[in-house]
């Protein structure tokens, strides 16, 4: 397929019932697009993407491939054949090649794929039924199907879910260097920010349904922070000029002339972009607050030489491990190598097979499970959080389940809608709203980021580092695993390893040492006192004149640099070049530029002053 645009869309409209998700949302897909789709849950992500594979048929407006396109389609559920086994499923792709020669061809390309994605190893031989495989393996699967097709444009919805962490690195390599452009539905920032070229996000509050910005999470990030901001200063402006128009327009002024009707015509005209500015700059996000149980012992779990395994397959052992109130450990290795099993074997529901676990006489574990199986799809949000009466208490008081449901952002017609009719990510905040009723001392999330929106997660980032209790953790979302965890147990990097775990401080750590580059050590905290230990001794070598010098006048240079951020900050807030992408992009790069100058400079300042106020010691 040439280079230039493989598919337009124009003036999609799309709605549920009377709920339109979105409206007049247009776009185009170029040759080399890596694009993220992102936005809150219920915006039409997926459903945008369904119309631009054509699986489904807008309400209005047009989507228009380049002659010959070849599209592939991973959906966020992957559908198969009854009784079909791997191969066949992969040669559902690989048949629209054609018949005879052909159809041979396809067939060899079918194997090649299933090898690739690991698919005849163990019990996933090619003859495998795909009903028998978990959700992860399916996935693959189904993204084996796609790419056999040798799509010119590949449509990912969530293709990371029940992945595990190899899978989605191997993922990421696929997409980086990958011939076909791809659009990916993902709330993974970690992998937007190492695939994403382009950023879309699908809310209503952006102007047009859809914020366009080339780059990656970061760029993104950067763009609409400054938008938000120019928004925020006009919204105010604007209003100021409205309040004094309606001010002149309750005098009542005897003549109404041109000029005047004019100038009422105007009033009229703010008014409205003020609403639309501030429903542009208002932002829903849901409220989060685990409940403590008040004091904690320091010891909550403590495990001595505990080891676990199956069928003479070990899936840890030896492990000496202990949670305290400001544990915020995170398990993370391939499926299958015994996460979820470490957890219930720290909680008690599962024996260990050696060693012993301690357990604080008042722990009190709260559980987010992986599959959400303790909600009822046939109950409602409702009975699900309040099965008695209409209210719930929560913090020492007596809320109204309509009121609790609104910080999670249900709408009053959510409230008696069946809990299977909900989507994945309201589900996840459902079951969140219920563990919030709980105090706890221990917080276990089994994999809660997934279908969860960027904004909710943020908020579930911020309330777990307040959270005064322990949380034990198991995600794939390795932004969220390192911006939450002070300590990573990791398994071996294949799901049948020896059962050795392996202490890490942090995710650039974990990726080291998978790379084979670095020794393990203990948590951050530990990990600092440990590497100090390990520093050798060295002679200080006081401030020469020169350095001197720079010390003295280091000062005035960071003050100097970041007036200059500064002027760029407010060239990149003024509304021309808020709505100018080009040039706003431009204006980041060389505001970037600038902080980095002055990161360098604060840096140079720190070390400069420590050295100063260092002496030789005695020889």
């Amino acid at each position: 397929m040439a280079s230039g645009i493989l598919l337009a869309a124009t003036g999609l409209t799309k709605a549920f019932g009377s709920r339109p998700l979105f409206e007049r949302i247009s776009v185009a897909v170029d040759a080399g697009d890596r694009v993220g789709l992102i936005g809150p849950n219920g915006a039409g992500k997926s459903t945008l993407l369904s119309l631009l594979a054509g699986a489904e048929p807008p309400d209005e407006g047009t989507v228009t491939p380049t002659r010959g396109l070849v599209v592939g389609y991973l959906a966020q559920v992957p559908l198969f054949r009854e009784g079909a086994t791997i191969r066949e499923t992969v040669m559902e792709g690989a048949k629209s090649h054609g018949a005879g020669e052909e159809e041979w061809k396809a067939g060899q390309a079918a194997d090649e794929f299933i090898a690739r994605l690991s698919l005849t190893v163990e019990d996933r031989a090619p003859g495998t039924p795909v009903a028998r495989l978990s959700g992860g393996w399916r996935r693959r699967v189904a993204l084996a199907r796609e790419l056999v097709r040798r799509p010119d444009l590949l449509l990912l919805d969530e293709p990371t879910n029940h992945l595990d962490v190899e899978a989605i690195l191997w993922l990421e390599g696929l997409i980086a260097r990958a011939p076909f452009a791809t659009i990916t539905v993902t709330h993974d920032r970690l992998f937007l920010q190492r695939v994403a070229n382009r950023i879309l996000e699908l809310d209503p509050r952006n102007p047009g349904g859809l914020l366009d910005v080339r780059g990656n999470y970061e760029t993104y990030l950067t763009v609409k922070e400054a938008r938000l901001s120019a928004d925020v200063e006009r919204e105010a402006s604007l209003r100021n000029r409205l309040r004094r128009e309606t001010e002149w327009l309750r005098r009542g002024p005897k003549a109404r002339s041109t000029k005047q009707q004019a100038r009422i015509q105007r009033a009229e005209s703010l008014g409205g972009e003020v609403e639309e500015l501030a429903a542009r700059t208002r932002s829903g996000s849901v409220r989060l607050d685990f409940q403590s149980t008040g004091r904690n012992p320091k010891r909550l779990i403590e495990a001595k030489g505990v080891g676990k395994g199956y069928g003479g397959h070990s899936l840890f052992q030896g492990l000496d491990l202990l949670v305290t109130p400001e544990s915020r450990l995170g398990l993370l290795g391939p499926n299958g190598c015994g996460k979820s099993t470490l957890l219930r074997v720290l909680l008690g529901t599962e024996a260990p097979d050696t060693g012993e676990v301690l357990r604080a006489e008042n722990l009190s574990p709260v559980v987010f499970e992986q599959g959400r199986e303790s909600l009822d799809p046939d109950s409602t949000p409702a009975k699900t959080l309040c099965p008695e009466g209409d209210k719930v208490e929560f913090r020492g008081a007596f809320v109204h389940i309509k009121s609790y449901l609104d910080r999670f952002l249900f709408r009053p017609e959510q409230m008696d809608m069946a809990v299977g009719r909900l989507s994945g990510g309201e589900q996840s905040r459902l079951l969140l709203a219920r563990l919030m009723l709980k105090k706890t001392n221990l917080l276990v999330l089994d994999e809660p980021t997934n279908d969860l929106d960027l904004a909710t997660l943020d908020v579930l980032e911020e309330c777990l580092s307040d959270f005064p209790g322990a949380v034990l953790l198991v995600t794939h979302d390795r932004w969220f695993l390192d911006r939450v965890t002070n300590q990573i147990l990791a398994f071996g990097k294949e799901a049948n390893g020896d059962g050795t775990l392996v202490s890490l401080a942090g995710l650039d750590q974990w990726e080291a040492w998978r790379a084979g580059a670095a020794e393990p050590r203990p948590g951050r905290d530990e990990g600092k006192t440990q590497n100090a230990a390990l520093t050798p001794s060295v002679r200080k070598r006081r401030l020469g004149y020169l350095e001197q010098r720079e010390l003295d006048g280091m000062e005035g240079r960071i003050l100097a640099a970041e007036e200059a951020r500064d002027l760029l900050k407010a060239e990149c807030e003024r509304p021309e070049n808020a709505t100018d992408g080009p040039k706003l992009v431009e204006l980041m790069g060389q505001m970037e530029l600038r902080q980095s100058e002055i990161d360098r400079l604060y840096e140079r300042w720190d070390e400069l002053q420590r050295r100063a106020s260092e002496t030789d010691p005695p020889g």
